[in-house]
């Protein structure tokens, strides 16, 4: 079964599971998704990630989430799809938005690979504006 946004399925799975109070969820991989937890790592907001071949000859990705205090809460509070198949969001280098105020992050798709729109902006390149996560 073919899937019209895999990167809107794989934010909705991390937030379901974040919600659920799950340890890691998994899901297909795609080099761009891969990108994505990558970025999501460094930035703080996954534990981590790793890609497994299935015995079909697939690819899954398993992210680790990350929780924070006693109550365990997730450390993703929000994250909301911006540029979908139907309507594309870019963003030249001077106009990326900023998430909370700074207190999140804008994941872009550039000329240089997944990056946040804080290191879009120091390299002076625009893109995609993929989520915003906070």
């Amino acid at each position: 079964m073919s899937m019209s946004d895999p990167i809107a399925d794989m934010l909705t799975r991390i937030r379901n599971a974040g919600r659920a109070g799950l340890a890691e969820t998994t899901m297909p991989s795609s080099k761009l998704k891969a990108a994505m937890a990558e970025v999501l790592t460094e930035a703080g907001y996954l534990a981590g990630f790793s890609t497994a071949t299935l015995s079909h000859g697939g690819t899954e990705l398993t992210v680790q989430l990350k929780y924070v205090g006693k109550d365990r809460a997730p450390v993703i509070e929000g994250i909301e799809r911006i540029s979908k198949p139907s309507r594309r969001v870019y963003a030249g280098a001077g106009e990326i938005p900023r998430v909370l105020g700074g207190l999140g992050i804008a994941v872009l798709s550039t000329s240089q690979g997944v990056m946040t729109g804080r290191a879009a902006r120091q390299k002076n390149i625009g893109g995609e504006v993929l989520c915003y996560i906070w």
